[in-house]
């Protein structure tokens, strides 16, 4: 099965959704005119404003759902993987992947706000990949085939989200915590199953709650840590540097054979730490009450820089400035060592422990005891903002099924399947915690390569509903005037929501649509 399960792997991660991922990082940058460095100044200004509702959640909750989807164990164990098997030029490119991702970021976030509707279960916004893909086209000739991209994409997304995924973010927590204190996985499996259960049931509001206590306190706390660890070690910053950039173009001969990996794995753990052009991030943006899309674009492609550029820079300069690391030849630790740091145990297993030998250099077993605690935290909102998205995708492909009354149970449809996927989820928090990391990794890998296929090939098809959105922002923002949204002045159609919004009251005229 694993052998199958990496063939998989390899097809859908071929060269060619890397290139797709950069060549659209590219086009997204030259087509909104580098939004994600003109508009940097405004993207902070927007993150500390804005309203929530009974009905959206405020532009700084909407972004640390956004950030625990991304901030998680892909900025620790992750990093350490693409450095692994990419060498350390692999952090090279993940920082190319988030600044040109940062536009990709704003295209598909921008459109889930444009699209979103209202949750006629919960009155909540949902939005997202599939919610755009059945909506934007809704008055053409291709309106059939793209309603059916959407639900393709919504099913992908519920098994990747809801099966997929959260067995990689419980597997690095598990090993962590064994590392750290030599607690058994089920011991770890069973903490993380009662936690989750008690968040996940309360819905986005209780998620959102969560996460915009627990994501900024960690990130700030971890990057606080390791930074002190860097600067410890100041005197090998400027060969950890050089040796990046040597590694990433093969100017180093240790590095050269594996250019190509450099590139992959650089591009591969980028998207899945910061998630750009997945089709994660629109979910959270949709949440958000704006009184424009493109605020909450802007959001969220700065979400993409706090994750990779600070965050993972922060886990690489680690790593590489202590010395632990191991680079192989090859995609497994079974390949030949082509470079070494020098202090990682022989049998030390790819992933947290080589960012825990790194704190542990410096601080003894406490340095394994925090990064434990921060995978802990990164990891369970990981999960958390998951679930989010794998019930927004649920509720859509149900539809209007999701009102239909199962008499015996004295229920709805939609209400059995939230729990439904509710307990799918918690079995996957259990399987990843007692599976291998590799088997784990090789899930999560394909989860995000399913998705990324689907939403870039997507968004570049619809994107110009999202350049309209930022000319018309920007437009407004020049004028002095706080940004609202009118889609039929911009010739945008079927964003009912919006077509029935009242920008001076924050209220919208339209009953909840949305299944």
């Amino acid at each position: 099965m694993s052998d199958f399960l990496s063939d998989i792997n390899g097809y859908i991660w071929s060269n060619a959704l890397v290139f797709l991922c950069l060549a659209a990082g590219v086009f997204f940058s030259i087509r909104t005119r580098l939004v994600q460095v003109r508009q940097i100044p405004e993207m902070i200004r927007l993150m500390f404003r804005g309203e929530k509702s009974p009905s959206g959640v405020s532009s700084f909750q909407a972004l640390t759902i956004s950030l625990a989807g991304r901030v998680g164990t892909g900025n620790i164990a992750g990093v350490a993987t693409a450095i692994a098997f990419g060498g350390p030029g692999a952090l090279f490119w993940m920082w190319v992947v988030a600044f040109l991702g940062a536009s990709t970021s704003f295209v598909e976030c921008t459109l889930g706000q444009i699209y979103k509707t209202k949750d006629r279960l919960t009155g909540e916004y949902r939005g997202g990949p599939a919610y755009y893909f059945s909506r934007a086209m809704a008055h053409t000739n291709a309106s059939g085939a793209f309603k059916v991209y959407g639900l393709v994409f919504a099913a992908v997304t519920v098994l990747a989200c809801g099966l997929l995924l959260p067995s990689v973010q419980s597997n690095s927590m598990a090993v962590a915590m064994n590392e750290a204190w030599g607690l058994s996985e089920w011991v770890v499996a069973v903490g993380s199953v009662i936690v989750l259960a008690f968040v996940i049931i309360g819905g986005v509001k209780r998620i959102a709650s969560f996460a915009s206590i627990v994501v900024p306190f960690m990130a700030v706390l971890y990057i606080f840590f390791a930074i002190i660890i860097v600067a410890l070690n100041a005197s090998e910053v400027p060969n950890v540097i050089s040796t990046i950039f040597a590694s990433a173009f093969g100017a180093d001969a240790a590095f050269g054979a594996i250019v190509g990996s450099a590139i992959m794995w650089g591009v591969k753990r980028g998207i899945y730490s910061n998630e750009a052009g997945q089709g994660t991030g629109p979910h959270a943006a949709a949440a958000a009450e704006v009184s424009h899309p493109a605020k909450q674009g802007l959001v969220q492609a700065f979400a993409v820089y706090v994750d990779t550029l600070f965050i993972c820079t922060a886990t690489g300069f680690l790593i590489l400035s202590t010395g632990a690391y191991r680079v192989f030849e090859g995609e497994s630790a079974d390949g030949s060592v082509i470079a070494e740091g020098g202090i990682l145990p022989a049998d030390v297993a790819v992933g947290p422990t080589f960012v825990q030998t790194g704190f542990d250099s410096f601080w003894g077993g406490a340095g394994s005891s925090f990064v434990a605690i921060s995978l802990l935290f990164f990891c369970i909102t990981t999960i958390i903002a998951y679930y989010y998205m794998a019930e927004t995708n649920l509720r859509f492909l149900m539809g209007k099924a999701a009102t239909i009354e199962i008499k015996p149970l004295r229920s709805t449809l939609g209400a059995n399947l939230t729990l439904l996927l509710q307990a799918l989820i918690l079995v996957s928090v259990v399987i990843g915690c007692v599976s291998t990391a590799s088997e784990a990794w090789t899930l999560g890998d394909i989860g995000v390569g399913l998705m990324a296929w689907l939403n870039i090939v997507g968004i570049i098809i619809l994107q110009q509903p999202a350049f309209k959105a930022l000319r018309d922002y920007e437009r407004q923002q020049k004028l002095g005037q706080d940004p609202t949204f009118d889609p039929k002045a911009l010739g945008i159609m079927g964003a009912t929501f919006w077509e029935n919004y009242d920008p001076v009251t924050g209220k919208t005229r339209e009953t909840a649509d949305a299944p």
